[in-house]
């Protein structure tokens, strides 16, 4: 039991007036409560931050080829899925960052052969997306545009083998080429959206947080953090005039991008209808 003449080295603190509730002698202190809320929010953004830094160095680590980081990413997703639908998804992500790397070589901009993150995608480096949004806008829908055709390609596949492996992969591969159409920045809707509306850019930043609550896991975390910092880092520019003509895009090139950015839509959402498996649950 403590002596009841122990003194503290620091000066006591009165306590606040007022209830927290109906029966204490307390108030509610708000900076006590948004205080560890901070903290983890600053914690994200230097983790982004790191996270950004360390996938610019990847590229000068020689050990890290497209050959070897496809090889991880392999053996990665083969402990959840297995190695055959491990190796057809690397493939699909494969099919779909060489969409961007044609495209870019197509602008005449030098650009990385895909690299490989385990449970993060492929990533490729370029200098630029382009001169303009409109180019940004190709760089972009090239990706979606041929990693839907590497999807499709699977159904017949999948109708000659009758192998359900084969229509997992493209209703997959549907549905990780939709989710990249999400109009938010650094994804490929949101560079599309740079030949179109930026101010989409709030609209699908507000989309990925509601899919945040609904589908919570780290790597749309991720996703968020870095979209919201570019998306503000974009719209400041954008704004403060730095380069004008960089979204300056005639109308009939935004209505090609519009046709191809929403025809891509419908079609991907018609393929995941159509490749949709139902799970078999037994009676055991």
């Amino acid at each position: 039991m403590e002596s009841s003449e122990h003194t503290s080295p620091y000066p006591a603190q009165p306590l606040p007036e007022g209830p927290i509730h109906p029966g204490s002698g307390r108030t509610l202190d708000w900076r006590k409560l948004w205080a560890p809320a901070a903290a983890i929010g600053l914690a994200i953004l230097k983790f982004g931050a790191k996270l950004k830094a360390l996938l610019f160095l990847l590229p000068k680590i020689k050990l890290f080829t497209t050959s070897a980081s496809m090889f991880v990413s392999v053996a990665a997703y083969s402990l959840i899925w297995g190695w055959k639908f491990a190796v057809g998804f690397v493939l699909l992500l494969f099919v779909h960052e060489m969409g961007h790397v044609l495209q870019l070589r197509r602008e005449g901009i030098k650009a990385s052969a895909p690299m490989f993150i385990p449970f993060l995608g492929a990533v490729i480096w370029a200098k630029s997306l382009g001169q303009n949004a409109l180019a940004e806008a190709r760089v972009g829908l090239a990706g979606p545009v041929l990693g839907s055709l590497g999807a499709a390609a699977l159904i017949p596949v999948a109708s000659a083998t009758g192998n359900d492996l084969f229509t997992a992969l493209a209703f997959t591969g549907f549905l990780l080429n939709l989710f990249n159409l999400l109009p938010v920045v650094p994804l490929d809707g949101g560079r599309a959206m740079a030949a179109l509306s930026p101010w989409m850019w709030f609209v699908g930043f507000a989309g990925l947080v509601a899919l945040l609550f609904v589908w919570p896991n780290p790597i749309m975390l991720l996703i968020l953090v870095f979209g919201g910092l570019e998306t503000w880092r974009r719209w400041k520019e954008r704004k403060s005039g730095t380069n004008p003509d960089y979204y300056k895009v005639e109308p009939h090139q935004r209505v090609l991008v519009a046709v191809v950015y929403l025809g891509l839509i419908a079609l991907l959402a018609f393929g995941m209808t159509e490749t949709h498996l139902e799970r078999e649950i037994s009676d055991a």
